[in-house]
Formats: C-alpha cells, sequence, structure tokens
C-alpha cells in the first residue's frame, strides 16, 4: 500500500510539469539570434549536367573573372563547357560564433543546370544584407535527389539541383577591430528583453510572477503581451549570463486562445484544449449520386442489306442520402474531449468535421477562432 500511495502521489504531483514549458523553451533573449548570410558561386566537376554557357550568360561570366583570377584570359574565347553550374548559397550564423566554428551550408541552382551530383562549390564568402563577409564556403556538395536519361525515357528522384554541404562554411571573425566583446557586453548588463514567442498576456504575467518569485520582486516586468523585461537585482551574485542561466530552467504555463486550425486540403484539423461549444443541434446527413453506363451493341437482322451494328448508350442514376439523427451537444460550454467524443458518436468523418465546426462558428455556437490553412 505506501509503494502504491507513493506511485499515485508522484503521478499527482508530474501533471503540472507536464503541462508547463521551460522558459528557455518559450522565449527568445534579446540580441541573441541568428543571422541569415547568402552568398553567389560556381559549382565545378558535375558530369555534363550544368548550365549551357550560351542560355546562361551568368554563369558565363562567372567563369570568366574566376579564371582571370588565376591569369587564364578567356575573355574572346567560346567556352563551350557543361559541367559548371552557377548557385546560390545560404546559412544560418548562429549568435556569437567564433573564428573558425563550422556551419552547415546550402546550395541551390539558379540556372538550367540538370544535376549538382558529384560536384564541388568553390570558395564562396557568405554576405549579411549590410554587405559583410561572415563566413566562406567551399567544399563538395551532398545530393539527395538523383537523375537518369536515356534516348527515350529519363527517371528523376527528389531535387537533384539542390544540396548540402555539413560542415561546409568557416566563420570569420565578425568582430575583428571592433573592440567588441559581444559576450562580456551582456553580462555586463542591467537588463534585458525575453520575446515571447507566441504573445499573451496571461503567459507574460505568468512567467513575470515564476522570475520575482525565484530571483525577488522586481527582477522582471510583462511590459506587453510579447515581452517581459528582465532585470539585475543588486544583490544577486553574478553577472547577467548567470541571471539568465538561472531563469530560462524555470518552468511556466502557457496560456493559449481558443484557436481550431483547419488544413482543408488533407482534412487535418488541430484544436485546442480552450474550444468551447454552447447547446446546439447538429445532423450531418451524406448525399451520393452514382452513374452508371452499360452501353449495348445493337445488331442488324441476318442477310440485312445496309445494316450496322450500333452501340446504344444505356444510363442509370441513383440517388441515396444517409439518414442521421439529431445529435445536440448540450450542457452549456463542452469541453474539447466532449466536442470531438460527441462528433465521433455521430460517425462525423474529418471532412465532414471541417464543415461542421464552420456552421457551429456561423451559428454564434463555438467560442474559438477558426484558421484555414
Amino acid at each position: 500500500m505506501r509503494i502504491i500511495t507513493a506511485l499515485l502521489s508522484a503521478l499527482i504531483l508530474a501533471v503540472p510539469a507536464q503541462a508547463s514549458s521551460r522558459i528557455k523553451d518559450m522565449v527568445d533573449i534579446e540580441d541573441v539570434r541568428d543571422n541569415q548570410i547568402v552568398g553567389y558561386g560556381l559549382v565545378v566537376g558535375l558530369d555534363g549536367t550544368g548550365d549551357s554557357l550560351r542560355n546562361s550568360a551568368f554563369t558565363n561570366q562567372s567563369l570568366n573573372a574566376m579564371l582571370e583570377r588565376f591569369n587564364v584570359n578567356t575573355r574572346d574565347a567560346n567556352l563551350n563547357t557543361r559541367n559548371v553550374a552557377a548557385v546560390m548559397v545560404t546559412a544560418s550564423l548562429p549568435a556569437f560564433s567564433s573564428q573558425g566554428t563550422r556551419i552547415d551550408v546550402t546550395i541551390s541552382a539558379i540556372g538550367d543546370a540538370g544535376s549538382l551530383q558529384g560536384g564541388t562549390l568553390i570558395a564562396t564568402p557568405l554576405l549579411d544584407s549590410y554587405g559583410r563577409t561572415w563566413a566562406v564556403a567551399q567544399g563538395s556538395l551532398t545530393v539527395g535527389g538523383f537523375q537518369a536519361q536515356g534516348d527515350a525515357a529519363s527517371i528523376t528522384r527528389g531535387v537533384p539541383t539542390s544540396g548540402r554541404i555539413a560542415s561546409g562554411a568557416i566563420v570569420e571573425n565578425p568582430f575583428a577591430g571592433t573592440g567588441i566583446d559581444p559576450w562580456a557586453e551582456i553580462a555586463n548588463r542591467d537588463s534585458l528583453a525575453l520575446s515571447l514567442r507566441n504573445p499573451d498576456f496571461t503567459t507574460a504575467r505568468r512567467m513575470a510572477s515564476a522570475i520575482n518569485a525565484y530571483v525577488g520582486a522586481g527582477a522582471a516586468r510583462a511590459e506587453n503581451p510579447s515581452t517581459v523585461r528582465l532585470t539585475r537585482p543588486a544583490s544577486f551574485r553574478g553577472d547577467m549570463i548567470d541571471l539568465i542561466s538561472e531563469v530560462e530552467q524555470l518552468r511556466v504555463e502557457a496560456d493559449q486562445p481558443a484557436r481550431i486550425i483547419i488544413d482543408e486540403n488533407t482534412g487535418t484539423i488541430v484544436m485546442g484544449e480552450n474550444v468551447r461549444v454552447s447547446t446546439v443541434a447538429i445532423a450531418q446527413g451524406n448525399l451520393t449520386i452514382t452513374v452508371t453506363e452499360t452501353p449495348i451493341a445493337s445488331q442488324p437482322n441476318p442477310f440485312t442489306e445496309g445494316g450496322q451494328t450500333e452501340v446504344l448508350p444505356r444510363t442509370q442514376v441513383t440517388a441515396e442520402e444517409d439518414t442521421m439523427q439529431l445529435g445536440v451537444l448540450d450542457q452549456g460550454g463542452v469541453s474539447l474531449r466532449e466536442l470531438v467524443d460527441g462528433l465521433n458518436a455521430m460517425g462525423v468523418t474529418p471532412r465532414d468535421m471541417i464543415t461542421i465546426l464552420q456552421a457551429i462558428k456561423a451559428a454564434g455556437a463555438l467560442q474559438a477562432e477558426i484558421e484555414v490553412l
């Protein structure tokens, strides 16, 4: 009995923890974010699947410019190779990446290349929106798709004109010459903002209350639904990084609005737990119309001159309508589980449920927001 009681107590205590999330997983910290970088380069070594230089002028110009850097003059030459492809190189630069850090890059063809399989990316600078170089990418591509072609048929799997290079870019020192140490800058701050990924008044207030209960009164304040201002108390022993490390481990139960997400293409329905339905009666019937074509052949009598065999159409149309009883969802404000159980008991399919939910919303009995993807 003691063992059973202990297990039940543990389960009861575990329930609130399952409904809460760490602050670390709910917010983005001010000035701590990734940066998108992009570059233009050339992939060489393709087996005749690259750009046709006559149709891709930018590839021809880029190839000439690259060769001139190695003192090879091909401006007046009529190049006719299909082993080169012009590509765009994209990557996400993690926050506070130091010099020498390697990051993954994605390469995508922009010309008429058929495949990048077996290609090698030539050193390509990766720039931000201000034109500053943050990293340089180079290496052999890994392509998930493939293409095979014969004289009369071809087959393609995946996307052979796009590939990746794992750890294919080396980060240059982004803070060289600035004299700024980003970690020291954040460590010495007295306050910063925690940005909620799903803005909500209630969640922001709960988060501020949890931080104040752990650190001390006045350490956090909800400025708006998406921002909680974190201030380092004078009594806190440690810098701002120490404070963030402790605060982001706190657990807060996120509040979510009553919302229903519908994808009509796939018949997918996602409903939040706060969805409520007032007393409403529902009847859903399906009409099935069947059209059957059974043509018959009409033959002329034997030895009839000029007679021909004719095909006569014969069509049979039937209509069947499913009869379903009127179902009532009462009790005034049924929960999500009761709503789903009630619709499933009526034999409603997901696509029919989409129509029913939209009709309940139009009737004013659904206390939730419907979002159609």
